[in-house]
């Protein structure tokens, strides 16, 4: 019988841990057969780690991993991951804004035979500020990096072991998981759900961090960046080409007084931005290199308490 791990990312998720659980209890685990839960603490200061420790005595399946710290959502996904078991895993939100029916559906379509499915929002209610960025940062991914991205984006999704493999491989720094999970080109079948509001909990997914994602996912997955600065570039040279012809013919056939200090400000300012800009997009790719070239891990684990039937196993031994 085929086996599948739940990752579960937690970061100051106390408040819906247990709900979380009786919810898949409920719903989807005596579904699944052989499975296990795999909670990874992402340096949570609450009392999260407590809470999956209940849990794990709750039910001999449940692993838990914490991490020396707050390494970030992606890291804890690669975390947990790296440490699952299942011929294939799935990740699930702890934020309780999935339906926990949807890891059935998922586990289904991977038993058809596809090895990457993707759980894509259909719908979402969330404030309409929040809907907008997200349906902009998506609409900038289709535009610039990957076409398959699906149009309200994806969070959740099931990998077979062999895909798994593939991404503990690539060891890359300042990514986004989900965009190498299309990268990796194994071709998804796309489950769609209604996403709901959070309810329970305050959400720690801050603008600081969406930047990041933006950043990471530009300078990852796609030239844009240094196309635009050669872009920009040629555009502004053509311009000032120009301008010095205008300037010349005015001179010469008309008699007309070169400007100033006021056109010669306006151009020093302009040209100052420019540049400023272009050596921090250049100083992003320097410092993406650099931390990379450090090779130090995305994440590191503080502690490990593994399922109960592998603990009684070692007891035996």
């Amino acid at each position: 019988m085929s086996k599948i791990s739940i990752i579960v990312p937690v970061y100051y998720n106390a408040d819906t841990l247990m709900l979380l659980y009786k919810d898949m209890q409920e719903k989807i685990l005596k579904e699944l057969g052989d499975y296990e839960i795999v909670f990874v603490d992402d340096g949570s200061g609450d009392e999260s780690w407590n809470i999956i420790n209940e849990i794990r005595e709750l039910d001999e399946n449940v692993m838990g991993v914490r991490l020396s710290r707050n390494f970030g959502e992606h890291a804890a996904i690669l975390a947990g991951l790296s440490n699952c078991s299942g011929d294939c895993a799935v990740t699930k939100q702890a934020d309780l804004q999935e339906d926990s029916e949807l890891i059935l559906r998922m586990y289904e379509s991977w038993k058809r035979g596809n090895k990457v499915v993707i759980a894509a929002r259909e719908e979402r209610d969330d404030p309409a500020a929040k809907k907008f960025f997200a349906n902009l940062y998506y609409s900038l991914v289709r535009k610039f990096i990957d076409k398959n991205m699906p149009q309200g984006g994806f969070d959740c999704y099931l990998l077979d072991r062999q895909v798994i493999e593939v991404l503990m491989g690539l060891d890359e720094k300042n990514s986004a998981l989900t965009l190498q999970v299309l990268w990796v080109g194994f071709r998804p079948d796309i489950v769609y759900f209604h996403r709901k509001d959070r309810e329970v909990g305050k959400s720690r997914w801050t603008l600081a961090k969406k930047l990041k994602l933006v950043m990471d996912s530009l300078m990852s997955f796609s030239y844009f960046p240094i196309r635009f600065m050669s872009m920009v570039g040629v555009i502004f040279a053509i311009i000032a080409f120009l301008w010095i012809i205008e300037v010349i013919i005015e001179r010469v056939a008309f008699g007309v007084p070169i400007q100033g200090w006021a056109s010669l400000m306006c151009l020093v300012l302009v040209s100052t931005g420019l540049i400023l800009l272009m050596l921090g997009i250049l100083g992003e790719y320097l410092w993406r290199t650099l931390d990379a070239s450090r090779n130090r891990p995305p994440f590191l684990v503080d502690q490990i308490r593994e399922v109960q039937k592998t603990d009684k196993a070692d007891e035996e031994k």
